[in-house]
């Protein structure tokens, strides 16, 4: 088993070269019909040693943390960080395992983010602005030592919130804004993917992975101050509402397929399922009607699967030449 780094790493070698290992991935793609860019393949696990190697390192952080709390909370968080960062020393710097990496990265920036947070006193805006400016920095010298793609994702969403939390700290006022301010932070983390996306639009190097964790992290911001400010969630659910709802969907369907990243789609799945449930009960279908909205959805995304090369041809090909040149075009 062998990755596309390790293609590259063969080419810097002069093991192979470039033009050679470039016909072997086209022959590999012309063969399973597929694009390499147009699947959005990220590093996850290399093989079930991962999974055996995460067990064992959750195991060890949870007990270690359960034996320390005892004496304080934040000492027992302490300790989880500096284990991962320890573990992540062995089988993320000289093992180069992918799940491993992405569970001691959460559970590093994570438990000095929760640290910093019980330090300063929860809960307060002080404590989250201080817990993200420290994450945010924890993060950094994590990227520098390890880089690991999602701890971009991670630096930036912990800046996020030192950013909206020192706002709000400064100016009270601001927390009537909050969904809007997080909008804007999950905009601006999405300009930030993309910038990543356009420097691998082949998506062969760890640039794409470092995006596709940057979308997944801007998603879900972009995504629930829009639909929570229609109310999803509270019921009486007009038509127009809904089929807002729809429409809202419907768009980021699209530029799911333009940027050929699915995150969006996956981020306001539940809304979408909830809004229709909604429809359909107004109308006398209840008890069974987010089945009925489950097969429709679940057909439709399948469905949906099946022609994404064809449908991004499509949209892509009307895209102006100046956009077309800056997310991957399906072969």
């Amino acid at each position: 088993m062998y990755t596309d780094e390790d293609l590259q790493q063969a080419v810097d070698k002069e093991i192979f070269s470039p033009a050679s290992v470039e016909k072997f991935r086209a022959y590999i793609h012309q063969r399973d019909n597929t694009h390499y860019a147009d699947e959005e393949g990220f590093k996850l696990i290399t093989s079930f040693n991962d999974i055996f190697v995460v067990i064992a390192c959750l195991l060890l952080l949870l007990s270690a943390a359960w034996v320390v709390q005892g004496v304080s909370v934040p000492l027992a968080l302490a300790v989880v960080a500096t284990l991962s960062w320890g573990l992540a020393e062995f089988f993320v710097l000289r093992r180069k395992m992918a799940l491993p990496a992405i569970v001691l990265l959460n559970t590093f920036v994570g438990s000095v983010f929760a640290g910093m947070v019980l330090l300063v006193g929860f809960p307060d805006e002080k404590a989250f602005m201080v817990a993200g400016f420290v994450a945010t920095v924890a993060a950094w010298l994590h990227w520098r030592r390890f880089h690991v793609p999602i701890t971009v994702a991670a630096g930036a969403a912990t800046a996020v919130a030192f950013i909206l939390a020192s706002l709000v700290l400064t100016f009270p006022g601001l927390k009537e804004y909050l969904n809007t301010m997080m909008f804007l932070g999950g905009i601006a983390m999405f300009i930030l993917a993309m910038r990543w996306d356009i420097a691998d639009l082949r998506r062969v190097s760890g640039k794409s992975d470092v995006a596709f964790w940057l979308h997944l992290a801007a998603a879900p911001l972009i995504v629930h101050p829009v639909f929570s400010n229609l109310g999803i969630f509270e019921g009486n659910q007009s038509a127009l509402d809904l089929a807002l709802v729809l429409g809202l969907y419907l768009m980021l369907t699209v530029v799911s397929l333009i940027i050929d990243r699915r995150a969006f789609m996956v981020s306001s799945l539940i809304y979408v399922l909830v809004a229709l449930t909604e429809l359909l009960d107004t109308y006398g279908l209840v008890g069974d009607s987010f089945a009925y909205v489950g097969v429709v959805i679940g057909f439709s995304l399948l469905l949906l699967s099946g022609f994404w090369h064809k449908s991004r041809r499509i949209l892509t090909a009307q895209l102006p030449a100046s956009w077309q040149s800056r997310v991957p075009l399906v072969s």
